[in-house]
């Protein structure tokens, strides 16, 4: 197994690359070649959707990708959290922040990313000491007028948008003075792996950042 590239804070995550891959992984043995794909495409940061029975294993064998960064996306409770670090998750992603799982989160010392879609959120993210945040889901939670009209009254907040982030898009979020990186479920499609298709598509999505 090869040793993992170390990242110990959500910054430096968010700026390993301008898009964080949401993969929904339906099968253990496409791990391995969807990871090395995006990896090899210029993306490190990999969040394994807790969407499926084999998320948690798909964690587990994806480390093995020598530069990937492999973490729990869909992370709703303390339960999820729990398992998502005992798999070896280096980053915690969540839908929402709830203050259990948030205190929980703070407390394991992760790299945390909640979500997002309101000023009560971003307060109650605050209030512990967070100020990287996923605004979650982007395109129905009023786009990027309301993430613009978030942003005013918190300018210390960064943000991940997430949901409804495309190729034709992403740019215009990214071109945010207070967005870090988006969150894509477009690189990776569901089923079988077609891992040119895959790397082209991480190497696209790598060079969104160029374009700003």
């Amino acid at each position: 197994m090869t040793t993992l590239q170390p990242v110990h804070d959500i910054v430096a995550l968010m700026e390993l690359a301008p898009v964080i891959p949401v993969l929904v992984i339906e099968d253990v043995a496409h791990a391995l070649p969807v990871a090395q794909a995006l990896v090899s495409g210029g993306l490190r940061a990999l969040e394994v959707t807790l969407r499926t029975p084999c998320a948690i294993e798909v964690i587990h064998e994806m480390q093995q990708v020598e530069g990937a960064v492999v973490g729990a996306g869909t992370v709703t409770g303390t339960a999820d959290l729990d398992a998502a670090l005992a798999a070896g998750s280096q980053f915690i992603v969540s839908p929402g922040l709830t203050d259990t799982l948030g205190k929980a989160a703070v407390e394991s010392g992760v790299p945390f990313l909640p979500g997002i879609a309101t000023a009560a959120d971003l307060m109650r993210g605050m209030d512990l000491g967070l100020s990287n945040f996923k605004f979650f889901p982007a395109a129905t939670s009023g786009g990027i007028p309301a993430l613009k009209a978030l942003a005013g009254p918190f300018g210390d907040a960064r943000f991940c948008p997430t949901g409804g982030i495309t190729p034709d898009n992403a740019v215009d979020w990214l071109a945010l003075p207070f967005v870090r990186c988006v969150g894509g479920s477009w690189i990776v499609s569901k089923g079988t792996p077609d891992v040119a298709m895959i790397e082209q598509a991480a190497r696209n999505a790598r060079a969104l950042g160029d374009a700003l």
